[in-house]
């Protein structure tokens, strides 16, 4: 049994390899493993039966509404209001577009929940005004790199509901852990930026802007910014003071998106058809994928091989904390050759139970592995984002000059980790107020 448990993996592998997209490969070796270890007729049955009950749980109700309200933001234009008053507000800071991409990119992780989808809103708007100014490419393209992969700790996140279905951990906790480390996390890049342009004026070039007076500055911040506290309030705010679950939390931030899209006369025919449209398109590839993955971690249970691989790893000497980092690099390692899901899917059924085994907390150790799963989408050579950042950069960007600006940023992820090592409770202290 343990070897045909092997022999399924080894399938999505070679599946995978084959150029087969992620959900298919997962659902046939699936159909393979359910008829060699259950019966082909029955094996089959209990499989559509597990499908069903998967695909119907109300927890997965917070993934397409996330997805709808930061699809609302993009195409209503609200998200190009923040970045236009956070630069208005900065004045004349040095580097102050950079810090303004970390700024902007931590706002827009809170409201969009999408790692892709923050690093190329960012990368449109802010790499061709940068380099109209001057600034060096590590300038520009690094924070945006960095702050791309905030969405994934800072909620709401995507990604943290999915994994938090697929493991089995309580959504509304893990969703609110990620907070602190998130906005530690972009402090931690502030100061890469400042550092960086202490060390080198020129690579950030001072540039007069036009002045504008407190009174419009807060005209702006109260019209433009202030409003998006509700949308906020509505995801973190209601899981926190226990109004709501995170799947109508989800609900209640994308009705507040569209309030706020009605009161500031863009929302449109035209802008709910592209949302409406990217939402169906994205929550039908996550569901399928979480059927696959789900289907694919029983069957791996079944047949025994994630109980026999839990017991090679607690037999390895070398205590819990090289444990812990095996399993930190071997997201690193996935990383650069699948997406963030597909690592997800395979690595979910063996590390969470081997996580409990250890005596982790599953909540702390879901922001490990989120903290992994960012840093793995920009570790060299083959980090999604890097790609995706060197795609909307001037022509002529090499994807070493976008992995060299990305290096520093990947720095401050691996502090962040270590300070959730020795201080498990900057993930732990907002849930316990749950």
């Amino acid at each position: 049994m343990v070897a045909t448990g092997g022999l399924i993996f080894a399938l999505v592998l070679l599946l995978m390899a084959l150029g087969v997209p992620v959900a298919f490969a997962f659902l046939g070796a699936n159909l393979v493993g359910a008829i060699v270890l259950m019966g082909s007729w029955e094996g089959l049955l209990q499989m559509v039966d597990n499908c069903t009950s998967l695909i119907t749980s109300f927890t997965l109700v917070a993934v397409p509404m996330f997805v709808l309200m930061g699809a609302l933001l993009f195409h209503s234009g609200l998200a190009r209001r923040v970045f236009d008053t956070l630069d208005t507000m900065l004045g004349r800071v040095p580097a102050r577009l950079s810090y303004l991409t970390v700024a902007g990119g931590a706002t827009f992780s809170t409201l969009t929940g999408s790692t892709m989808a923050n690093t190329a809103m960012l990368g449109s708007l802010m790499v061709p005004e940068m380099n109209r100014r001057g600034y060096a490419p590590h300038m520009s393209i690094g924070p945006i790199v960095g702050t791309g992969g905030l969405a994934m700790l800072i909620p709401p996140s995507a990604l943290g509901v999915m994994l938090g279905s697929l493991a089995r951990i309580d959504i509304g906790a893990l969703l609110i852990a990620g907070l602190l480390p998130g906005l530690l996390l972009a402090l931690l890049y502030c100061l890469v930026i400042w550092i960086q342009v202490r060390i080198n004026p020129d690579a950030a070039p001072a540039y007069n802007s036009e002045a504008v007076d407190t009174a419009h500055k807060l005209y702006l911040f109260a019209v433009n910014i202030l409003p998006l506290g509700l949308v906020i309030f509505c995801v973190v705010g209601f899981i926190l003071l226990g109004i709501a679950t995170p799947s109508e939390s989800a609900s209640f931030g994308a009705l507040s998106v569209v309030v706020l899209a009605a009161l500031n006369r863009c929302l449109t025919l035209a802008t709910l058809k592209k949302s409406l449209e990217s939402t169906v398109a994205v929550t039908a590839m996550v569901f399928l994928l979480v059927i696959g993955s789900s289907v694919f971690g029983q069957l791996m249970a079944f047949s025994g091989s994630s109980t026999a691989v839990i017991d090679w790893a607690i037999s390895i000497e070398g205590g819990e904390l090289l444990k812990l980092v095996l399993m930190f690099a071997t997201l690193l390692l996935l990383g650069m050759f699948m997406d963030q899901i597909s690592m997800l899917l395979l690595t979910i059924p063996i590390f969470f139970p081997l996580a409990a085994a250890l005596g982790y907390d599953a909540v702390w150790f879901g922001i490990i592995v989120l903290l992994a799963l960012e840093m793995s989408l920009t570790t060299p050579p083959f980090g999604l984002l890097l790609f995706l950042m060197q795609g909307v950069a001037p022509s002529g960007t090499t994807l070493s000059q976008v992995a060299f600006a990305a290096l520093p940023y990947l720095a401050c992820d691996l502090m962040l980790m270590v300070l959730l090592i020795l201080f498990p409770g900057l993930a732990l202290f907002l849930p316990g107020f749950i």
